[in-house]
C-alpha cells in the first residue's frame, strides 16, 4: 500500500492529486503539525526536518513533493500519463518542474514564511515587496514561453500543468495579480475531478484525525 503524509493547504495536495490522476489506491496520513506530530521521533524518522508530504511505497521514503510526482508518475504511469513517453518530452516537463520550483514558487514561500511560517521573532515584513516584485518577474518569464493556451509540454495535461496550475492556486490564495490569460489556464486545470477528490481525501483525513 503506498501511504502520503500530509497536511491541509501544503504541498501534499500536489502529491494526492497526482495519485488520483494516476488512479492508484493509497492511505492518507494526517500529520497534525498544529499539535508538534512532525516532531515526532517515529514521523522524523520518514523526514529528518519534519515535514510534509512524505510518501512511502514498500522500502521506498521520499519526501520534497516534486520529486514524489515524478517517481509516481515514472513507476506507476502509463505510457504518456503524466509524462510524455519520449526522452525529450520528459526533458521538458523536467525543466518546467525545476522552474517552477525554484524560480515561481520560491518568491511565495518567501511571503508565506516571512507572514505566518516562521516563528514571530524571525519574520521581516520589509522582505514582502521584494518577494512579491520576485514573484511578477518569474510569472513575466512564464509569460514569455506559455500563453496559458493548451498545455506546457505536448498536447495533453502533464506533471508540469499539475505544479504550474497548484502553484498558481497559492499565488491566487497570496493575493498575487496573475494575467488574465494565466488565470483562466488555473481556472481550467484545478477543475479536473482528480483534484477534487485529491481536496476531499486530504479533508476527510484532516477531519478523522
Amino acid at each position: 500500500m503506498i501511504t502520503l503524509y500530509g497536511f491541509p493547504k501544503s504541498r501534499s495536495l500536489r502529491v494526492a492529486w497526482a495519485l488520483e490522476e494516476l488512479g492508484l489506491e493509497y492511505a492518507y496520513r494526517h500529520v497534525d503539525l498544529g499539535r508538534g506530530e512532525g516532531q515526532s521521533e517515529a514521523f522524523l524518522a520518514r523526514h529528518p526536518d519534519g515535514k510534509v508530504p512524505v510518501l512511502e511505497d514498500g522500502e521506498l521514503t521520499l519526501f520534497e513533493s516534486a520529486a514524489i510526482c515524478r517517481y509516481l508518475a515514472e513507476r506507476y504511469g502509463e505510457s504518456g500519463d503524466l509524462l510524455p513517453a519520449d526522452v525529450e518530452g520528459r526533458a521538458r516537463v523536467d525543466q518546467w518542474l525545476f522552474f517552477i520550483i525554484g524560480e515561481l514558487e520560491q518568491p511565495l514561500w518567501t511571503q508565506a514564511k516571512h507572514k505566518f511560517a516562521l516563528p514571530g521573532e524571525q519574520r521581516v515584513p520589509a522582505v514582502l515587496p521584494t518577494a512579491a516584485w520576485e514573484f511578477q518577474r518569474a510569472l513575466a518569464a512564464l509569460g514569455r514561453r506559455f500563453d496559458g493556451e493548451g498545455w506546457l509540454v505536448g498536447d495533453h495535461f502533464t506533471l508540469a500543468d499539475l505544479l504550474l496550475a497548484h502553484t498558481l492556486t497559492w499565488a491566487v490564495q497570496f493575493k498575487m495579480r496573475l494575467p488574465p490569460a494565466l488565470s483562466a489556464y488555473r481556472e481550467r486545470v484545478t477543475a479536473r475531478p482528480a483534484l477534487a477528490r485529491a481536496a476531499a481525501r486530504e479533508r476527510d483525513a484532516a477531519a478523522s484525525g
